[in-house]
C-alpha cells in the first residue's frame, strides 16, 4: 500500500521529463525529495539492476542502498549535504550480485506552474563495473612484472623513447652503484650522468647510446667496461605497443667472471703447452667450421697432416728437451707459410695438421710445397746445424670427405703413403673409388628390395622428462637386417639412400609406420609423443605436408602426438620456403624440433620467425660432460637460448649419470640415451614406459606392438 506521500504525489514528475530520462543511455532515477522513494527509473535503470520499472517504483533509497555507507549518504542528501556530488559506490542486483557505479545527484524544483510543487531528485548511475574490472587487471600485470623485474639476475631498465626512466629493477642498481638518493629522486638526467661517468670509455659509450636511441626499433647488444675493471654485456629491445615503438628495454649483465673463466678455459683446453698452437679440440673446432662453410657456401678447403720424418733419432741422440725446442721450430716455420686465415695445430708428438681454407688442389700443393721449401732450410741450435725432413699427406673437402674424420683419416694414409715411398714429400689421398661404388650400388639395391620385402623395422629410444621421470616421448629409429650383407647400421645406408633419393620413400614408410605405431599404443593407454626424422629431401617434397596430414588422419593420431626433427641445414637451404611449410604443418598442430642442433648453421633471427618447439642437443656436446668445460658452456648456452625463445630442449646420448644430472642442473627438460634406455622393439619400449613413473589418473595396460 502507498504512503500519503506518494498517493499525494503523480506517479511522475511529467511526461516531458519522464521521456527525457528514458532517452539517456545511463541509468537514471527520479526520486521524492521528501520521502526518498524511486518516481519513475528509465529502462538503462532497469537493465543495470535486473529490477522491472514497477518494481523499482515506490522502493525507498533505504531499501535500495547496497552498503552503510549508502544509508549515511541519503541522509545527507536529505540534510541537503551531498547535492550535486559525483561518488562512487555500489548498487544491488536482483539477483544479489553488486555493481560498482559512479552516483550523482541533483535537486530539481518544478515550481507552480508545472502543476507540482513537489521537488524530486534526479539520480544517474554510471556502471563502473568494466573500468574496475580493467583496474584490478591492470594492478595484477603491474604487480607481477615488478616481480618478474626483481627476480631475474640481469640488471633491467625501461625507458621512453625521450629516454626517460619508466622502471628498474634492483640488480640494475647495484650493477651499476647507483647513489640511493638518486633512487627516491627519480632524477633521470641524474641516472644518466651517474652512467656515462661510470663507464670506462665515456665518449665512446655516450656514441653508442645516441645511436641506440635514435634507431627505435633496433635489437642489439654491445659490451663495455665500467671503471671499477666490471665488464658489462647490454642487450637492448625496443618496447611496443599496438606495433608502435614507445619506449626501450635495457638489459646489463655482468660477464666478467665469465670471460675470464673463458680465456682461462681457452688458454689450458684450445692450445698446445709446448708450441702455442690449436691442439686436438681447437682443430676439431676449426675443421667443423669449415665444414659448415664448405656446405653453406660451397666453398672447399684442404687438410694437410705433416709428420717429421726420423724424429725418434733426434730424441734418442740428443734428448727430449732439444727436441722439443726443434718442435717449436718447427711450428714456427709452418705457420709463416700459411695465410692469417689458415690454421695449423699440433695433435702431439711430432704431428702437425694444417686447414687451408678456400683451397682446392692447387692451393694445397702450392701450401705443401711451402711448408716443404722451409722445411729444408738448415736447423741450427746451440751451435749445432742438422736437417729435418717431413711428409705430407692431403685431404681435399669434399672429394675426400664431408667429416672431420674422414678428412683426417684420408690425409693420415696420404702421409703413410709418402712414408712408404722414402719420405720427404706430399701426396694426396688416392679414394678407392671403384671399390666404393660397387659397395654403394650394393647397398642401394639391398635397401629397395628390403622396403618391399618388409625388412625394415623401428625402433623407440624412450625420450625421459627430468622433473618428473615419466617417459613422454619416443625416437623412432630405423633398423635394417640384411640376409646377406647382416645388420646394417644407418651411418653406412642412410648415405647411400641420401645420395640415390630412395630417403624419400624410406623416409614415408618410417612416418606412416611410427604414427601408425603411437595411434595403437594410444588406443592402450599409452599418450605418448613420437619424434620422426625428416631428410631435406622429404621434407622439400611437393607434398610433403599433406604427405603428413594423410597419415594422421588414417591412423586416428592427434597431430600434438606426432614431432618431426629436422635438420638446421633444412631450415637455411630455402628460409622463405621453409617457412611457409613449417607454418602449414603447425596449422596441422604437427610438433617441430631442430635435431643435432649447434653442429649445423642456425641463425637466431630464423628460430625466432619459425615455428620451433624443441631444440635436440647433439650428443657430440654430451660426450664430454660435465668434465669438458667446452662442452659445458655450448650446452648451458643452448638451454639458455632455448628458454629465451620459449623452447623446449633435449639431449640425446645421455650415456651416464655425470651427464645426466648435469642436464638436469642446467635446466634441460628431457633426455634420451643408454643411461636410461637403448632404442627398444615396439614390445620392450612399451614394458620400459610402463615401468617408468606416470600419471596416476590413466592405467596402461601392457601391449604386443
Amino acid at each position: 500500500m502507498r504512503s500519503p506521500a506518494l498517493a499525494r504525489a503523480p506517479a511522475t514528475p511529467g511526461g516531458p521529463l519522464t521521456a527525457l530520462i528514458e532517452a539517456l543511455p545511463e541509468a537514471v532515477w527520479l526520486v521524492d525529495a521528501a520521502e526518498l522513494r524511486v518516481l519513475a527509473a528509465n529502462g538503462a535503470a532497469v537493465r543495470l539492476l535486473g529490477i522491472p520499472e514497477d518494481e523499482l517504483r515506490g522502493r525507498s533509497m533505504v531499501e535500495l542502498s547496497a552498503t552503510p555507507q549508502d544509508l549515511c549518504f541519503w541522509a545527507d542528501v536529505a540534510a541537503g549535504l551531498s547535492e550535486g556530488i559525483a561518488s562512487d559506490t555500489m548498487v544491488q542486483r536482483a539477483d544479489g550480485t553488486l555493481l560498482q557505479v559512479t552516483r550523482s545527484v541533483s535537486r530539481i524544483t518544478p515550481g507552480a506552474a508545472s502543476g507540482n510543487c513537489d521537488d524530486f531528485y534526479v539520480v544517474a548511475l554510471h556502471d563502473r563495473s568494466a573500468e574496475c574490472r580493467a583496474e584490478q587487471e591492470a594492478a595484477t600485470l603491474l604487480a607481477g612484472l615488478r616481480a618478474t623485474l626483481e627476480s631475474t639476475a640481469d640488471g633491467i631498465l625501461v625507458t621512453d623513447l625521450a629516454g626517460h626512466i619508466s622502471a628498474f629493477n634492483q640488480r640494475f642498481a647495484a650493477l651499476w652503484g647507483l647513489d640511493e638518493k638518486l633512487l627516491t629522486q627519480r632524477d633521470d638526467d641524474a641516472v644518466r650522468e651517474w652512467m656515462h661517468d661510470s663507464v670506462a670509455e665515456p665518449v665512446a659509450y655516450a656514441e653508442r647510446l645516441a645511436a641506440i636511441e635514435e634507431a627505435t626499433l633496433l635489437q642489439t647488444s654491445d659490451v663495455f667496461s665500467l671503471r671499477t675493471g666490471r665488464v658489462i654485456e647490454r642487450v637492448t629491445l625496443p618496447q611496443c605497443s599496438q606495433g608502435r615503438p614507445i619506449g626501450r628495454v635495457y638489459s646489463f649483465r655482468d660477464i666478467t667472471e665469465r670471460l675470464e673463466a673463458n680465456q682461462r678455459i681457452e688458454q689450458l683446453s684450445h692450445t698446445d703447452a709446448l708450441t702455442g698452437l690449436p691442439n686436438r679440440r681447437l682443430l676439431t673446432d676449426r675443421i667443423e667450421f669449415a665444414l659448415a662453410m664448405a656446405e653453406r657456401d660451397a666453398t672447399p678447403f684442404a687438410v694437410l697432416f705433416l709428420d717429421l720424418d726420423r724424429f725418434k733419432h733426434i730424441n734418442d741422440t740428443l734428448g727430449h728437451v732439444f727436441g722439443d725446442r726443434v718442435l717449436v721450430d718447427v711450428s714456427e716455420r709452418i705457420k709463416s707459410c700459411l695465410r692469417q686465415v689458415d690454421t695449423v695445430a699440433r695433435l702431439g708428438g711430432d704431428e702437425f695438421v694444417m686447414i687451408v681454407h678456400q683451397s682446392a688442389a692447387a692451393g694445397a700443393e702450392a701450401t705443401a710445397q711451402r711448408v716443404m721449401e722451409a722445411m729444408a732450410r738448415p736447423f741450427v741450435l746451440d751451435g749445432f746445424s742438422f736437417t729435418v725432413t717431413c711428409s705430407i699427406g692431403i685431404a681435399l673437402c669434399p672429394e675426400d670427405g664431408a667429416s672431420m674424420d674422414e678428412l683426417l683419416r684420408h690425409a693420415d694414409k696420404a702421409m703413410y703413403s709418402v712414408k712408404e715411398g722414402g719420405r720427404a714429400g706430399y701426396r694426396f689421398h688416392q679414394p678407392r673409388k671403384d671399390v666404393d661404388l660397387r659397395s654403394r650400388m650394393r647397398i642401394d639395391h639391398a635397401m629397395r628390395q628390403a622396403l618391399g620385402q618388409g625388412r625394415f623395422r623401428l625402433h623407440y629410444q624412450p625420450q625421459v622428462e627430468f622433473a618428473s621421470g615419466r617417459v613422454v616421448g619416443a625416437e623412432a629409429l630405423l633398423r635394417w637386417h640384411d640376409p646377406e650383407m647382416g645388420e646394417m647400421r644407418p651411418a653406412e645406408f642412410i648415405p647411400v639412400a641420401e645420395e640415390s633419393g630412395f630417403i624419400v620413400a624410406i623416409g614415408e614408410w618410417v612416418l606412416d609406420e611410427a604414427v601408425r605405431q603411437a595411434a595403437r599404443w594410444r588406443v592402450h593407454g599409452l599418450e605418448i609423443v613420437v619424434a620422426v626424422n625428416v631428410s631435406a629431401l622429404q621434407f622439400n617434397k611437393p607434398d610433403f605436408v599433406e604427405s603428413v596430414a594423410r597419415a594422421l588422419r588414417e591412423s586416428g593420431l592427434p597431430p600434438q602426438s606426432l614431432e618431426l626433427e629436422l635438420t638446421e641445414s633444412i631450415l637455411i637451404q630455402d628460409a622463405q620456403e621453409a617457412l611457409a611449410r613449417l607454418e602449414a604443418l603447425a596449422r596441422i598442430g604437427v610438433r617441430l624440433s631442430i635435431d643435432d642442433f649447434g653442429t649445423g648453421y642456425s641463425s637466431l633471427g630464423y628460430l625466432k620467425r619459425f615455428p620451433i618447439g624443441q631444440l635436440k642437443i647433439d650428443r657430440s656436446f654430451v660426450d664430454g660432460l660435465p668434465g669438458d668445460a667446452s662442452d659445458a658452456a655450448i650446452v648451458q648456452a643452448i638451454v639458455s637460448m632455448g628458454r629465451a625463445l620459449n623452447l623446449k630442449v633435449i639431449a640425446e646420448g645421455v650415456e651416464n649419470e655425470a651427464q645426466r644430472q648435469f642436464l638436469q642442473g642446467v635446466g634441460c627438460d628431457l633426455f634420451q640415451g643408454f643411461l636410461f634406455a637403448p632404442a627398444l622393439d615396439a614390445p620392450s619400449f612399451v614394458a620400459c614406459a610402463a615401468a617408468a613413473p606416470r600419471p596416476a589418473k590413466r592405467t596402461m595396460r601392457l601391449v604386443s606392438a
